[in-house]
């Protein structure tokens, strides 16, 4: 079969104003974000930098609003220049928030307060509280006191828009303590709630009796990830544990009594006990070692990702099957570079099954397919691949001067992210409008310029170039968001200097189109 036919806008419009799509629930919305597409990659768009600010403080992005000050100042991207949506009150260093995730009303549920249905920014602060607060107005709609017994300090999805895990901080043993024989018996607690309406589902301890020598436990999809120093990872299922574990089910709210003291669940000073305590070795669901506890699980069907835990074997990547551990055809990967930075390796966000796997100068994306006359058995192959733009001769000579004055010439091989070549730093996917946009970075004269290209996520093809008018020092760190109209460069330079980039959408009908770049196979 051929290309898909480009879609005409001024057909799209017309056919959205006389209500062809009304019946069909996210068509509209399909169509609007199909139009989008058709603009952002059209010849005549640009992207203009409409807006730069710098600060002492981290900056953190998400989904149109770009938050200062530990999340304390709140700035909305969507308009066309940011604007300021609200400023928290100012707060000590103790009750400063330190992470936060944003919520987002869920479609088809009925949620208790007309509140509920806008978007909330869950935030947890240095002192144990965990926030729910609007993301328009910043007014703390909900609040619950978590504990006094330890540090809570990070935010993660363990159902996105579901569940919540608040993870402490890790208890290390002091060499003092050690020296002592004093062993730390609990490592770390998470505590896990369903959000709209805030539930608590419960407080797990990660104790050295039961867990040996852990370096850092999560939540993810109801599993308990459990990992050590030597490279091994652990998964349990987080719902067996709470069945045969949980001591007494607690609710938000309601009076408690516990160890000889009573409060209210959930507010200060009382909090919320650790109500699973885990007495006994939990099922083991999967096992496996891998270099630096890297370990990822995906695909169709369950596959995963792993690097042999040898440090000669950074850079491999072993895929295979998660039902019985076997490696799929051409399941090794390895990307033959030579480079300071390592290559990476993730499945596709689009939930495809699909994987990305990134290199100094290419990206290949890769699927996963039953072999021929064996359905048991899968097997890895490339879809496509995008290629930094570069020369093909990597090899310099290399002239010197001897003492007699005869000149010698030597070859040399530049290393893949020579910074003096096109080298891709960031992948990333929007899934609204369906295109992978990579950043890649060159080195011209004193300092670093990057672009970001968009392209179709079915074939690979490059639809539109976007150049960045900031230099890119590849020392610093840096954050790109590409999301709808908006681009967003994160900047963090040295003494903690964080710079933020704006480039918002702009159409020129002062041009004219030449060339029409579709999404087809090349």
């Amino acid at each position: 079969m051929g290309p898909t036919q480009k879609p005409n806008v001024c057909r799209q419009l017309s056919r959205r104003a006389l209500g062809f799509f009304s019946r069909d629930a996210g068509v509209v919305q399909r169509t609007n974000l199909g139009i989008l597409r058709v603009l952002v990659c059209q010849e005549s768009t640009k992207f203009k930098n409409v807006w730069t600010t710098h600060s002492k403080s981290p900056i953190a992005y998400e989904r149109g609003r770009i938050y200062f000050d530990n999340y304390r100042c709140c700035v909305s991207s969507v308009a066309s220049e940011p604007r300021k949506l609200y400023e928290m009150p100012k707060c000590s260093k103790s009750e400063k928030i330190e992470d936060a995730l944003l919520w987002e009303c869920p479609v088809g549920e009925i949620l208790p307060n007309p509140s509920d249905y806008k978007s909330s920014l869950i935030a947890l602060t240095a002192h144990n509280w965990l926030f729910r607060v609007s993301a328009t107005t910043g007014k703390v709609l909900e609040k619950i006191y978590l504990a006094s017994y330890c540090k809570f300090r990070y935010l993660s999805w363990d159902t996105p828009q579901e569940v919540i895990a608040v993870k402490s901080a890790q208890n290390k043993c002091s060499a003092l303590a050690r020296q002592a024989g004093i062993q730390q018996p609990i490592l770390l607690y998470l505590a896990v709630f369903h959000v709209l309406p805030f539930s608590l589902i419960g407080i797990l301890e990660i104790s050295k009796k039961i867990f040996g020598n852990v370096t850092d436990a999560t939540l993810s999809h109801g599993i308990l990830i459990v990992m050590y120093s030597s490279g091994l990872v652990r998964l349990y299922s987080f719902q067996a544990i709470i069945e045969q574990f949980m001591q007494q089910k607690l609710d938000l709210g309601c009076a408690c009594r516990w160890g000889g003291t009573a409060g209210t669940v959930g507010e200060a000073p009382f909090g919320i006990p650790c109500n699973i305590k885990i007495t006994d070795s939990p099922p083991l669901l999967f096992e496996v070692s891998s270099l630096e506890n890297a370990f990822q699980i995906g695909g169709h069907p369950w596959h995963y990702i792993i690097t042999p835990n040898k440090k000669k074997q950074k850079g491999v990547f072993h895929i295979c099957a998660l039902k019985d551990n076997s490696l799929a055809k051409n399941g090794i990967q390895e990307m033959e570079c030579c480079s300071l930075e390592s290559d990476w390796i993730y499945f596709h966000p689009d939930a495809s099954g699909r994987i990305i796997h990134v290199g100094p100068n290419q990206v290949k994306v890769l699927k996963l397919n039953e072999v021929e006359n064996n359905s048991a058995q899968h097997q890895i192959s490339e879809d496509f691949v995008i290629l930094a733009n570069r020369e093909k001769n990597k090899n310099e000579n290399l002239l010197t001067v001897t003492a007699s004055g005869r000149v010698v010439k030597k070859k040399f091989n530049l290393l893949d992210d020579d910074p003096e070549q096109e080298t891709f730093k960031i992948v990333d996917y929007e899934d609204e409008l369906d295109l992978l946009s990579v950043v890649a970075v060159t080195q011209i004269d004193a300092e670093g310029k990057a672009h970001l290209d968009f392209h179709c996520n079915e074939y690979g093809t490059l639809l539109k170039s976007i150049p960045l008018e900031e230099s890119w020092d590849v020392t610093y760190s840096h954050e790109v968001y590409f999301d709808r109209d908006l681009v967003l460069h994160i900047e963090q330079k040295p003494s903690r200097v964080f710079s933020c980039y704006v480039y918002q959408m702009v159409c020129d009908p002062g041009e004219e189109e030449t060339t029409n770049r579709s999404c087809e196979k090349e």
